[in-house]
């Protein structure tokens, strides 16, 4: 039986217009009502999840949520940190210098002064926007190489961001978990941080094994806690990768495609 669901946010839990649907919210109260802990699993900072967790309920001291794809898992009401994961200045630095190399724009979210960036563009104007955060503009140079990092990100147009991937030094996916969250925004995190391994903390921390796990994503930000869980659901609206390596396919963000997946696999057991 299934005690665990880990919902990715943007593409997933969210419809377009990043609201949750009323037939979502029925399914994951009747899912909670069954004992089945509702986790949110999100690349965005926390900031940028309170709205909903609030929405649904979820902040409390027997709740949890995943930020940061992964690398910050904590409780949502005494924020105890179950896991975390991150990254120095001086990755920083490194994927700064990269990032000019290759004619993109780059932010990260900051331990101490939250969103940065060297230089205010389009997505970090985007990034700013839906997790109502406010981005500090600076040089990055001063910055300390032991500084906290908690994810960095390059972010241009589509079509400059593909051409800029293609070009990545094999090097960076032996340092980073590299993962590509929307079609803008490709993120770069400690080796060792990513969703699969912040859901897999979560498990341990409540004593569950990945065969009581649910997990349900749409982007390669998600690929890893899919492969994670005992089963792995993509969104009919997902990356065709992240649909070759689900378990099952579910409905997309506009047909109600978490509520149909919970009434299916929880709520219908």
């Amino acid at each position: 039986m299934y005690k665990l669901i880990a919902v990715d946010m943007d593409g997933t839990l969210l419809k377009e217009d990043k609201t949750i649907s009323e037939a979502t919210v029925k399914a994951i109260n009747k899912a909670r009502a069954k004992g089945v802990k509702v986790v949110l699993a999100s690349g965005r900072p926390i900031e940028g999840l309170n709205r909903y967790l609030n929405e649904l309920d979820l902040i409390s001291e027997e709740d949890y949520v995943l930020s940061y794809n992964g690398a910050v898992v904590q409780n949502t009401a005494t924020k105890e940190i179950i896991s975390r994961t991150v990254l120095k200045g001086s990755d920083l630095h490194y994927l700064h210098n990269l990032s000019k190399e290759l004619g993109v724009n780059i932010h990260a979210f900051s331990t101490e002064q939250g969103l940065i960036t060297p230089k205010m563009n389009k997505y970090t104007g985007v990034e700013s926007t839906i997790n109502g955060v406010s981005v500090l503009e600076r040089e990055f140079e001063s910055i300390d190489n032991e500084a906290e990092m908690i994810k960095i990100m390059i972010i241009d147009e589509p079509e400059i961001l593909e051409a800029a991937i293609a070009k990545l030094p094999k090097e960076v996916y032996e340092k980073y978990t590299v993962v590509k969250s929307a079609p803008y925004f490709l993120e770069f995190l400690d080796k060792r941080a990513n969703k699969g391994e912040g859901v897999r903390a979560l498990a341990n921390h409540l004593g569950l094994t990945n065969e009581q796990v649910i997990c349900i994503g749409d982007a390669g930000n998600d690929l890893h806690m899919i492969q994670f869980a005992g089963l792995g659901v993509a969104m009919g609206n997902a990356f065709e990768e992240i649909k070759e390596i689900a378990d099952y396919i579910t409905k997309t963000n506009e047909e109600d495609g978490v509520a149909y997946v919970i009434e299916k696999f929880v709520i219908a057991s």
